[in-house]
């Protein structure tokens, strides 16, 4: 170790800096969002393979690896597979709690499809079904599905 590092006190400044990016969803996760902003429509990708349907689309089936060309409009209704309840805050989070996160699986798709549940949060269960509700203004975001509903 040099000589001259003895004598000196280690400083650490913390801090944030701020990067603005754009950021691009690719060809198929571009037409996803277009469809859920144009038209409020759900869409998914089928495999030619084995026939899955997955929401949100893929270009390759993770199953078969083949790619995946053929585009579906799935329902906007579906079950709730999976899901837990957010009570507390944190930055990262799309909407103040409390709220839901759900995996829900669309009429229609062979895969899961995580988003959000609002409302009636005491009621919520594994099995029960939910449709989604869309903004009125939409921007091409995931969030253009503002939740899903229980019905």
């Amino acid at each position: 170790m040099a000589e001259w590092l003895k004598d000196v006190e280690p400083l650490t400044l913390k801090g944030r800096i701020a990067v603005p990016y754009s950021w691009w969803v690719g060809d198929t996760g571009s037409r996803f969002l277009m469809s859920l902003r144009d038209d409020r429509k759900i869409l998914g990708t089928k495999c030619p393979s084995c026939g899955t349907v997955f929401v949100p689309p893929r270009k390759n089936c993770g199953r078969c690896f083949v790619d995946i060309e053929e585009w579906v409009e799935v329902a906007a209704e579906g079950v709730i597979e999976a899901h837990t309840i957010v009570h507390y805050a944190y930055p990262v989070q799309p909407v103040k709690p409390p709220f839901a996160y759900a995996l829900i699986k669309l009429d229609g798709t062979d895969v899961g499809f995580l988003h959000l549940i609002k409302k009636d949060l005491d009621k919520i269960k594994n099995g029960l079904r939910v449709k989604a509700k869309f903004k009125e203004e939409r921007t091409g975001s995931i969030l253009d599905i503002d939740s899903f509903e229980l019905i």
